[in-house]
């Protein structure tokens, strides 16, 4: 695993120069760049320290897990067409149809936000009818806008927010309200 160019990543997300970060963790700037360029590597002990230092953990940072899919477009949706009943399933999250859940209309306003809510069990799914939404889970944030889905496990802290207000339809198993 390259590892320098996940760390500058990280780095840049948290809006800090090489030297910043160096200050920080007590290293040369000098080194950071190296870092970054996969020329040197770091011990356990500062790499550590670095992570520390861009909000992270060991763990966190060398998860491999495949990131799940949270945002769907119209491209993600299953449509089934039944010319015999003369009708149209449309399934807006892939394999949803297993699933458990309880819909409600929600309005943000502008700048408005739901929430946050602590990790619990279930499922949560959207779907944005006007504006735009950013779904926060953890430290990751999404968007989804108008004509696009989402759905997530709230195993994290999670609450969504929009800084131009939005409609969504929210379904959530269990009930969250």
């Amino acid at each position: 695993m390259d590892i320098g160019p996940k760390i500058k990543e990280l780095r840049v997300k948290m809006g800090l120069t090489q030297e910043e970060l160096a200050d920080r963790a007590e290293l040369s700037k000098g080194f950071i760049s190296q870092l970054e360029r996969d020329l040197t590597s770091p011990s356990i002990a500062t790499l550590t320290d670095i992570l520390q230092c861009l909000g992270t953990s060991l763990k966190d940072f060398f998860d491999d897990s495949a990131e799940e899919q949270i945002v769907f477009q119209r491209e993600d949706f299953f449509e089934k067409l039944d010319s015999e009943l003369k009708n149209q399933v449309e399934w807006i999250i892939p394999n949803a149809q297993k699933n458990q859940m309880e819909p409600i209309r929600l309005t943000l306003k502008k700048g408005g936000s739901t929430y946050p809510d602590n990790p619990h069990e279930g499922e949560e799914f959207g779907y944005v009818i006007q504006g735009a939404v950013t779904i926060h889970l953890g430290k990751r944030t999404y968007k989804a806008k108008k004509g696009e889905a989402f759905y997530y496990r709230p195993d994290q802290t999670h609450y969504l927010s929009s800084l131009s207000g939005a409609v969504i339809i929210w379904v959530s198993t269990p009930p969250s309200f």
